[in-house]
């Protein structure tokens, strides 16, 4: 009998039970990922704003009867509290006018309204300075030592500017490693057979008296270095930048020696600005803070992270391996293994100011507090170990974040196949050996999730870095070099 042909109600495939709910799932990671790249432009752009170069604009204001010429960097319009939209004199606008030493303040709110004309002149300059912030006004002339000024107007103007700005950033950099390297080590030479000469002062004369001699010696070497950064900082402040701010009449001489760059934003094509941009951005990223955190970069602040977190990761590594290793393979399963899981867990919540406290009294004034009386002890009362520092930071991150990577190791070395490890013993291998070469290398994703968390979360704890890392502000690296 021949079989029977198939229809295309036979042909419909049927229906797959459950997916309706993977489009959803689908649909809710769609969501998730566009909602995470709309956060991300949000942030880029609102962080690119920062360092991009706005246009100079010199504005004409009327207020209480008296106009004013205030000119400056436009930062954002916004509604006056309490105003209704749509009514007259309701919008201001931000202005960055910069020249704190002139106004005491950088910023102004101007009545939108009560501005009668605005332009921006090619001319208008920005002035990155090491102090009083920036700088904004019309450059009248260069004036050099030994030479003839050269006026705003001469096309050497320019040239000669950003030759002087190279050099004097060159001696700058000069000026810094001999105060913090030259001048660093040695007093600090000193200063350790300052200590010396006090342990020697009565039991040994002749070492104290050629300890003298060597300190006197580098105390000379000492004074000539100092005259040298002296006469490098005089070279600083030779030659100035003449500005006239705009709305003034007066003048303003600007030693060379503080002005970090210049910018004609005015001027700048859309490329120009964009390469500015990036400038400002690696400037930011690569430099040290300045004015208070409020100017310069966030490499100190980046790099003591950076190591802190290196360091706790090597503390809380091999704790939290062997600790979760020994609870899951080792320890008799009972009341008190299940008592050390809960305050392990428990752990993982417990706010991070009290870990800051406890490694404040144990780190700090304990251990390093002993470690000052038997090796250090002729530095007495001034501190070496007893103090706060990037050391004692990671102990107290690895005693806050270990809990994290036993409960992640546990259950990455329970998720192994009993099978295997059983196959292992069967083979001969010892519990040890099946521990090495079976079970640790299939827990190593769930190993390096854990430890992955664990910096995420020590890297962004702020009251053990303050209470016992003492770092409020970064203004310099953690490690000297010296």
């Amino acid at each position: 009998m021949n079989a029977p042909i198939p229809t295309v109600q036979h042909l419909r495939p049927h229906r797959v039970v459950g997916e309706p709910m993977v489009w959803l799932t689908a649909m809710a990671l769609g969501i998730g990922l566009l909602m995470v790249v709309c956060l991300l432009g949000v942030i880029v752009q609102n962080g690119m704003a920062v360092f991009w170069p706005k246009r100079i604009e010199v504005l004409t204001y009327t207020a209480d009867g008296k106009t004013e010429v205030v000119a400056g960097e436009v930062v954002k319009y916004q509604f006056k509290p309490g105003a209704a939209q749509g009514q007259v004199g309701a919008q201001e606008l931000q202005l960055f006018t910069g020249n704190k030493d002139i106004y005491g303040q950088g910023f102004r709110y101007l009545d939108v309204s009560a501005i009668s004309a605005r332009s921006m002149p090619a001319e208008a300059m920005l002035v990155e300075r090491m102090e009083y912030g920036n700088a904004i006004g019309a450059p009248v002339r260069l004036q050099l030592a030994g030479a003839a000024p050269i006026a705003a107007s001469d096309p050497a103007f320019r040239p000669r500017l950003q030759e002087l700005i190279a050099e004097i950033a060159a001696r700058r950099r000069e000026i810094l490693s001999l105060e913090q390297g030259v001048i660093g080590a040695n007093s600090r030479t000193i200063n350790a057979l300052e200590y010396h000469l006090k342990a020697v002062a009565d039991s040994d004369p002749a070492e104290a008296a050629r300890t003298s001699a060597r300190i006197a010696e580098l105390r000379t070497s000492y004074e000539a270095f100092a005259l040298q950064a002296k006469e490098l900082r005089q070279r600083q402040d030779q030659h100035a930048l003449v500005l006239l701010p705009y709305g003034t009449t007066q003048e303003r001489v600007i030693s060379m020696g503080t002005v970090v760059g210049t910018t004609w934003s005015n001027e700048l094509s859309w490329f120009g600005r964009l390469g500015v941009c990036l400038h400002h951005l690696w400037s930011f990223v690569v430099e040290k803070p300045r004015e208070a955190n409020t100017e310069g970069g966030i490499f100190p602040a980046i790099f003591g992270t950076f190591a802190m977190t290196i360091l706790m990761s090597f503390a809380v590594t091999p704790f939290g391996v062997v600790a979760a290793i020994y609870l899951r393979e080792y320890a008799r399963q009972g009341a008190l293994v299940r008592g050390v899981r809960i305050a392990v867990n428990n752990l993982a919540g417990v706010p991070s100011i009290v870990f800051g406290v406890f490694g404040l009294g144990f780190f700090v004034y304990i251990v390093g507090g002993s470690i000052d009386s038997l090796f250090f002890s002729e530095k007495l009362p001034t501190p070496t170990f007893g103090t706060g520092g990037i050391l004692w930071s990671a102990m107290t991150l690895a005693l806050m974040t270990v809990p994290v990577v036993i409960v992640a190791t546990e259950e990455s070395i329970a998720a192994v196949p009993r099978g295997a490890k059983e196959g292992s013993l069967a083979l001969g291998a010892s519990k040890w050996q099946t521990i090495q070469w079976v079970v640790l290398p299939a827990a190593i994703p769930g190993i390096l999730t854990g430890l992955i968390l664990a910096m995420a979360r020590g890297a962004g704890e702020v009251a053990p870095l303050m209470l016992v890392g003492v770092v409020k502000i970064a203004p310099s690296l953690p490690l000297d070099g010296i």
